[in-house]
């Protein structure tokens, strides 16, 4: 299937869109982003035009054509299916739960609970200071990332990537969280495998053009 009139609607400091930015480079996808600002105004993703795209108010969101897809690992997976090569996934079925359970293990553990309207909802509804917020951005990490590294330390699967030699869905969330954890001064020296596998993803092309401060839509003070 060709690769045109392909928008990924994303913020630049977004880890799920940072998320689908790594497997859309890693596919060798061109496509348009098409910034939602999560901040500016209230957030852009609360208006009633973006709504229209995603019920959810949420970013990324992808659009092949006319059709229009959400949730970043479910877009991760769509674009595997639909360009198979390079795979995001492995072809055995115990391989590929792993690297599921991996990935989820931050889409679904660790990320909900540092999510922007998480921490919005703390400070607007509860009056929650800062530094409380910040500690519970840095506890959940710290526990998930404990556990991730427990997952891939000395595992016969894990190899260059959370999964062999090759990237995959997995090392697609792994990076972004890193880069979190690193916004909210989370001490990484505790998971020296997450490390070691961020660094050679990294490396790589795909995942260097998918950095936040590479994004159009970034702020230029940060560039």
């Amino acid at each position: 299937m060709a690769a045109e009139h392909l928008r990924l609607y994303s913020y630049w400091r977004s880890s799920a869109a940072y998320r689908v930015r790594i497997g859309l480079n890693l596919k060798g996808l061109p496509y348009q982003t098409v910034p939602v600002h999560l901040v500016r105004d209230g957030g852009e993703q609360h208006t009633e035009a973006f709504r229209q795209t995603n019920p959810q108010g949420l970013v990324p969101v992808f659009q092949h054509g006319d059709r229009v897809f959400r949730q970043s690992v479910a877009i991760l997976e769509y674009l595997d299916e639909t360009w198979p090569e390079p795979p995001l996934l492995p072809s055995a079925a115990r391989d590929r739960q792993r690297v599921r359970a991996l990935a989820q293990t931050v889409a679904c553990d660790i990320h909900p609970l540092n999510n922007l309207r998480v921490l919005q909802y703390f400070e607007r509804n509860w009056h929650v200071p800062q530094p409380e917020r910040d500690g519970w951005v840095q506890h959940w990490i710290q526990e998930g990332f404990a556990a991730l590294e427990a997952m891939l330390d000395k595992h016969p699967s894990t190899g260059t990537f959370c999964e062999g030699d090759t990237p995959t869905l997995a090392d697609c969330c792994l990076v972004p969280q890193v880069y979190n954890a690193r916004r909210f001064g989370v001490d990484l020296g505790a998971y020296p495998t997450v490390m070691r596998i961020e660094k050679a993803c990294l490396a790589l092309p795909a995942f260097e053009a998918a950095q936040p401060e590479r994004q159009p839509d970034v702020p230029d003070a940060t560039r």
